[in-house]
């Protein structure tokens, strides 16, 4: 399947709040620590595949409760997908189109979604820089989303170095977004 990227859109950062409404008013047991717009929807002027990226931030001991409300109003638990410590959530509508993460706090993955957003959002050479590598990609008819991935890794890294994460966790993303 081909890799769609589009223009920046301001539509998203409210179909964002409108998913965390949501979100928020299922899980309103107090579980929840945060629900953070992640990936390239949350970063203004970037280019992205149109999917909303969410990650819904839990303690440990809160993510079974925080995965079994969110099944009680219509998501599908699909697992880690081979992502420790976050839980992917099936939406039971494409209004959005969406992506929902469990993520135990302070988890890796969850400080590299948020170090990536933030650096994005304060260096507009990098996200110019990614918008224009992502474009380029998408145009490929043959590109595919594990191709597509590794091929834009190279920046992503350098976003990376930028962030506080060590050398063994950035090379860990670098492994989780080159498929090796």
């Amino acid at each position: 399947m081909p890799v769609t990227v589009v223009p920046y859109s301001s539509d998203w950062p409210e179909q964002f709040a409108r998913v965390a409404a949501d979100l928020s008013g299922a899980l309103a047991d107090g579980s929840v620590l945060s629900i953070e717009h992640v990936g390239s929807t949350s970063v203004p002027g970037l280019a992205a595949k149109p999917v909303i990226d969410i990650d819904v931030v839990v303690r440990r001991a809160d993510l079974p409760a925080a995965i079994a409300a969110l099944v009680a109003v219509g998501y599908t638990h699909r697992g880690d997908l081979g992502v420790t410590d976050r839980e992917s959530m099936a939406a039971p509508d494409h209004d959005p189109r969406r992506n929902v993460y469990v993520c135990v706090e302070g988890t890796l993955h969850l400080r590299n979604h948020l170090a990536v957003r933030a650096i994005l959002r304060e260096r507009p050479d990098l996200r110019d820089r990614y918008s224009a590598i992502k474009t380029e990609l998408a145009r490929d008819p043959a590109m595919d989303i594990e191709r597509y991935l590794a091929l834009k890794s190279p920046v992503l890294q350098e976003v990376l170095a930028m962030s506080d994460l060590t050398d063994a966790e950035k090379q860990a993303i670098l492994a989780l977004n080159a498929g090796t």
